[in-house]
């Protein structure tokens, strides 16, 4: 507001002065010429009656000789008032509306309205830096999530988007430069209601300077950020940044996985997909000679992984030189089928393309396909308006930078047990993946299931927390009863529990649970609806514990006392 009130009086001083000057010189005029009242004596006009006929004449609401009719001398002045008056109000009013369009105000305004908005939020936020691709998918989720967010972004036009986004929640944004630590505080990076940051600008180097800042600013905040360079990575993990999202190593991860084991692969894909959608097939990669076209960022990472899983890739790549490829690459982009011919695409099992290009990468996947139909076709998409055409090619698999990174940031955000449970189930054996893949399709089908966590504490769920409290022994099988039938069971998975450091995946129904446990669960709603009516609700954690169910519970009511 201070900005504001300064901009106005510094472009408004000159019309102002210019009114003051008109409105002095009229009333100074009227109260000088003297006049005659209605016995016919000599009268001057005091400064108040002055002031109240220059102010209506001047701003022509209206005409009126008061408190006496005038003179011809006094009708002269009003005469020489009314013009002087007029052009002064109207160089005034035309100053004003060209200040209205100023871009210095209209920034001012807006930041104001901004810091406004922050400070207002009475519930935890989000400060998510970026209003790109990735940005609006995780605004976008995190919104439908009922969970508030603020964005930061440098350009105009995405905040424009963002406004007229139809998201569940409203979300503040502002146009600037998010590297500015005093951009990042006023945004609200050290308000007690900022749950956390989440960059993911385009550029590394605008990442690291936003997590470097929110560390200093607010070192117990939590803070995500997206890198596409492992040396800027590094350099986030020395100033403690909790999470760096890296796309090009997720996807190498996701589609090694996918070798390893589909069903992991599947679940990953169920548990993570957000809002329910058709439950999808395990994707089911073949093993054999795989074709790896570009070797930049993207294709040194997918080599990586692939050679993890004991796989080996032929690579082709345009400059051998600027990408360090090894020296066995061959040279070319992969569009043209004689260098598919010389990477042995007639032999091969699958195909990437991988470059930067998104119409190379088409053109690679369309030729290999003429040479090999039976190719497993794997692309990179770079932008996200060239989506309907890689959807039109149906390729088996394709990596989009945006969904992988906002995929991963709203599981940390919004369920950040699902990675610990990840990063378990990783060391497992294909039939535990197997298994618990049927487990969650008999629970959901033929949808993707939620997920949500159920933490044993007062204000989450209090009925339970009491129980333990007061001594009882609670298993977390009896959390599984339906409260409305205790003989059937919820159609639900327990994933994980976790206690304190310790971690069960997949834990038995008899595990005696603790005051601060947390339990990880995927189902369908109604399931996740029930268990938080019983763990909240005392008479439904009763019955499901063997008690009588509320409903049948007879109503003992008090005697009525006697009127006297």
């Amino acid at each position: 507001m201070h900005n504001l009130v300064f901009i106005f009086l510094r472009r408004l001083r000159g019309p102002l002065i210019v009114l003051i000057l008109v409105y002095a010189i009229s009333v100074l005029g009227l109260v000088m010429i003297p006049g005659i009242d209605d016995q016919g004596q000599p009268w001057n006009m005091d400064f108040f009656h002055a002031f109240y006929f220059v102010s209506f004449m001047g701003s022509t609401i209206g005409f009126g000789e008061v408190p006496y009719p005038f003179t011809d001398a006094q009708r002269f002045w009003v005469l020489f008032c009314i013009y002087i008056t007029v052009f002064a109000w109207l160089y005034a009013i035309a100053s004003t509306l060209t200040l209205l369009q100023d871009p210095a105000l209209q920034h001012a305004v807006t930041h104001n309205s901004f810091a406004r908005n922050v400070r207002n939020m009475t519930e935890p936020f989000y400060l998510v830096c970026g209003y790109g691709d990735t940005g609006q998918l995780v605004v976008q989720g995190l919104t439908q999530r009922g969970i508030r967010a603020v964005v930061l972004d440098h350009d105009q036009e995405r905040i424009n988007a963002l406004e007229l986004e139809n998201l569940d929640l409203f979300v503040p944004g502002l146009e600037a430069d998010v590297s500015r630590p005093d951009v990042l505080a006023e945004a609200g990076l050290q308000n007690s209601r900022c749950a956390g940051l989440i960059s993911v600008t385009c550029e590394d180097e605008i990442n690291l300077k936003v997590a470097i800042t929110a560390k200093l600013l607010n070192p117990d905040l939590p803070v995500v950020c997206r890198s596409e360079h492992h040396d800027v990575a590094l350099n986030m993990e020395s100033f403690g940044t909790d999470e760096i999202v890296n796309p090009f190593d997720l996807f190498a991860d996701r589609l090694a996985m996918a070798l390893h084991s589909p069903a992991l692969y599947a679940i990953h894909e169920w548990l993570t997909s957000g809002p329910p959608a058709p439950l999808s097939e395990p994707l089911q990669p073949p093993r054999g000679s795989w074709i790896l076209c570009g070797y930049g960022r993207f294709g040194k990472a997918v080599e990586q992984y692939l050679s993890f899983e004991g796989i080996s890739a032929t690579i082709v790549e345009a400059n051998p030189s600027a990408t360090d490829a090894p020296d066995e690459a061959i040279l070319g982009r992969g569009t043209e089928a004689v260098t598919l011919k010389q990477a042995g695409v007639e032999q091969a099992v699958g195909i990437i393309a991988g470059t930067d290009d998104d119409t190379n990468n088409l053109s690679i996947i369309m030729t290999a396909r003429e040479l090999n139909p039976g190719l497993f076709t794997v692309s990179r998409q770079n932008k996200e308006e060239n989506r309907r055409i890689f959807d039109a090619a149906e390729l088996d698999l394709t990596m989009r930078r945006s969904d992988i990174i906002a995929r991963k940031i709203l599981t940390l955000v919004t369920n950040p047990l699902l990675s610990e449970f990840f990063a378990m189930a990783n060391k497992d054996d294909h039939e535990w993946a197997n298994q618990l893949a049927s487990r969650i399709i008999g629970v959901s089908h033929p949808s993707t299931p939620l997920t949500w966590t159920i933490h044993v504490a007062k204000a989450e769920a209090p009925a339970l927390a009491i129980e333990i409290f007061q001594g009882s022994t609670v298993a977390l099988g009896e959390l599984l009863r339906d409260p409305t039938d205790r003989e059937q069971l919820l159609p639900v998975v327990v994933l994980l529990a976790k206690r304190g450091s310790t971690r069960f995946a997949l834990p038995a129904a008899d595990l005696v649970l603790e005051l601060g446990d947390r339990i990880l669960l995927c189902g369908q709603q109604q399931a996740l609806t029930r268990m938080r009516g019983t763990v909240a609700n005392a008479n439904s954690l009763e019955y499901v514990r063997g008690g009588q169910a509320p409903a049948a519970r007879a109503v003992v009511t008090p005697p009525r006392a006697k009127s006297t």
